[in-house]
C-alpha cells in the first residue's frame, strides 16, 4: 500500500470512530458514565476527529508533494497521538482507572511532534525554493 493511501485510510477510520465513540458516549453511555466520564470521551472525540481531517489533508499532500520531509512521519506522529492521547481518555472513562491518565500526555506530546514536523517540512520547502 501506497504511503499516501495509507494515510488518507488512516483518516478516514480515526475520523470515522470518533464519530460512532462520541455518538455512543451521547447516547448510549449517557445514563451510565458520570460528567467527568463523558467530558473525557468527548475531549479523545474532539481531538480525534481534529487529527483524522489533518490525516486526511496530509494523504492528499504526501502524494502531491512526496519530496517534502517529514509529512508522513507527521502523520504517523498524528496517528500514534490518536491511540494515545485519544485511547487513553476512552479508556480511563470506560474502567475508571485514573492512572491511564499518565498515558493522554504522551499521546499530547506525539500530536506536537506532528505539527513540529509538518512545520519543518514547510521551512524545508521555503528554503530549498529561496535556494532556486
Amino acid at each position: 500500500m501506497k504511503n499516501h493511501t495509507l494515510i488518507l485510510c488512516l483518516g478516514s477510520i480515526f475520523g470515522g470512530l470518533s464519530v460512532a465513540i462520541g455518538a455512543f458516549a451521547a447516547h448510549g453511555l449517557k445514563s451510565i458514565l458520570d460528567e467527568k466520564a463523558l467530558s473525557w470521551i468527548e475531549t479523545g472525540a474532539h481531538y480525534q476527529m481534529a487529527h483524522a481531517a489533518v490525516l486526511l489533508i496530509l494523504g492528499f499532500a504526501v502524494k502531491q508533494w512526496p519530496h517534502w520531509k517529514g509529512m508522513r512521519f507527521a502523520a504517523y506522529s498524528f496517528s500514534l497521538g490518536i491511540l494515545l492521547f485519544s485511547g487513553s481518555l476512552y479508556l480511563m472513562a470506560a474502567t475508571q482507572i485514573k492512572a491511564l491518565g499518565i498515558i493522554t500526555p504522551i499521546g499530547g506530546l506525539a500530536l506536537l511532534i506532528g505539527w513540529a514536523c509538518l512545520l519543518y517540512a514547510a521551512f524545508r520547502d521555503i528554503e530549498q525554493n529561496h535556494r532556486e
